[in-house]
């Protein structure tokens, strides 16, 4: 079993999470991280495309959270 942890590729991305984990009844985003339950649930099964995508996102859902 070893063996097959250190073929895995790491993973280019990591969580953005930062253990401020509650969801906002308004926004339906972590107040934390600012993810939707949905791709805080997936992310480990993401692409690292998706990943991108995500993480791309991420300041413009903060600054239209903290406005």
């Amino acid at each position: 079993m070893d063996d097959f942890l250190e073929r895995l590729p790491p993973r280019a991305i990591a969580s953005p999470c930062v253990n401020v984990c509650r969801i906002d009844p308004a926004t339906r985003r972590c107040q934390g991280c600012a993810r939707t339950p949905d791709e805080i649930a997936r992310w480990t099964a993401l692409t690292d495309a998706e990943r991108a995508r995500i993480m791309a996102e991420l300041p413009a859902r903060r600054i239209a959270e903290a406005g």
